[in-house]
């Protein structure tokens, strides 16, 4: 019978049963309670309680995860950007070391320096390099 009435108090009140407490002493008027008014007013009176919510912080951890929908595009601007930068300079690299005008070490010590961008440019490549020659 009392279950019924934490039921009924639970959809009245729109909260979960566990949060619904009967005061004992008052036992009597809850179960002649019938309608959802009744509840309502037994409510104001002070028969039934309504224990507060209890872990909400975790809800809110879950609300504001980052997933992947939430990374920022700017992340895959740059990174686009990077590549289309580094492919171009390692080609011309690459040219250069085939016509023979930079050694194998200076081959080498360039590709590590596109790598950690050194270079914003293919022009700024050139600078460097002559300024290496002399």
């Amino acid at each position: 019978m009392i279950i019924n009435k934490k039921e009924l108090a639970s959809k009245t009140l729109k909260i979960g049963k566990e949060r619904i407490k009967f005061v004992r002493a008052r036992l009597d008027e809850i179960k002649e309670a019938i309608t959802k008014q009744d509840i309502r007013d037994l409510v104001l009176s002070g028969a039934i309680l309504i224990k507060p919510v209890k872990g909400r912080r975790k809800n809110e951890k879950r609300k504001n995860r980052r997933g992947p929908g939430k990374i920022k595009k700017k992340v895959k601007k740059r990174k686009e950007e990077y590549v289309k930068i580094t492919r171009k300079l390692r080609k011309h690299v690459k040219h250069l070391k085939k016509q023979g005008q930079i050694t194998n070490e200076e081959f080498k010590s360039l590709r590590k320096e596109i790598r950690n961008r050194s270079f914003r440019s293919k022009a700024n490549l050139k600078l460097n390099i002559e300024s290496r020659k002399k």
